[in-house]
């Protein structure tokens, strides 16, 4: 009997994935937690029944949210990741040896349990002596801090269950004030294309750019995601991802698979329906 994963991304749109076996299935005291092997995309994490990453593509999602960032200003030294429970984020910060202090806020302990059992792939860096894992929710960590860090990179799930209060305008208005004078925010921004996922893309977009004097949006493309087109938010004190990118990130050699500066550059020119989205945030 052939088994398979659905996601739903509309009443008449779905995703569907072959699956060779599943691995485990448990229910956290916040989501139900599913990994399973398929066919086509190796290993699969599933949170509250919405694919979260394959072993196949996560490397497109976690270094664009990565380097990005890094790229526009390689003089960070501490940053705050929110979420990323699989350690995808943490693997690819690990790659510069001049980032001194990865603090993580994850809600839910379990899902980095099992993501350093079943999912090294993304979890190998969690030990790393840099990073310091704080089992807690993100908008109540970020608000006791002030002027702390370079970098806040958002990577929650979608805006609702465990990872609802991480699309506010108070959680967004705590990063700012988290953030030091030069400081950088990224964050997942949802996808464009089908309504409730653009719908949350535009509120998003508004509620940044209500808080911080630079806010852009820019895009990558990922097989398993909605669409299979996403977009990420860059938000600033003032650095602009394009004008301040750096001339020798190049010279750094690091690794990467799908991140390269002319990508870089060119991520940010977006089409032309998701450019008008975001104007009538």
């Amino acid at each position: 009997m052939d088994l398979w994963f659905t996601e739903y991304y509309t009443k008449n749109a779905r995703f569907s994935i072959k699956i060779d076996k599943p691995v485990i299935s448990l229910n956290s005291e916040f989501q139900r937690i599913d990994i399973f092997d398929s066919y086509a995309f190796g290993r699969v994490l599933v949170l509250d029944g919405y694919l979260m990453l394959t072993e196949k593509d996560e490397f497109i999602y976690h270094e664009m949210m990565t380097h990005i960032p890094m790229a526009v200003n390689p003089e960070i030294r501490d940053v705050l990741v929110i979420g990323a429970g699989d350690g995808g984020v943490i693997r690819e910060l690990t790659k510069y040896e001049t980032i001194k202090r990865i603090d993580m806020a994850e809600i839910d302990k379990l899902v980095v349990d099992l993501c350093k059992k079943y999912l090294p792939q993304t979890a190998c860096k969690l030990d790393d002596p840099r990073v310091h894992i704080y089992y807690e929710d993100g908008l109540k960590f970020v608000r006791s801090k002030n002027n702390e860090y370079d970098l806040i990179i958002v990577d929650s799930t979608d805006p609702f269950g465990p990872g609802e209060d991480l699309f506010t305008r108070e959680f967004y208005g705590n990063c700012y004030k988290a953030l030091k004078s030069d400081g950088i925010l990224i964050n997942q921004h949802e996808s464009p294309y089908y309504p409730n996922d653009a719908l949350a893309a535009q509120k998003t977009h508004n509620r940044i750019k209500s808080i911080f004097p630079l806010a852009k949006v820019y895009q990558a493309h990922l097989p398993t995601y909605p669409s299979g087109h996403w977009l990420f938010g860059f938000a600033s004190k003032g650095l602009d991802p394009i004008d301040d990118l750096s001339s020798n990130w190049s010279m750094l050699g690091i690794n990467t698979k799908y991140y390269n500066t002319e990508l870089h550059k060119g991520c940010f020119a977006l089409p032309t329906y998701v450019k008008e989205l975001l104007n009538n945030a």
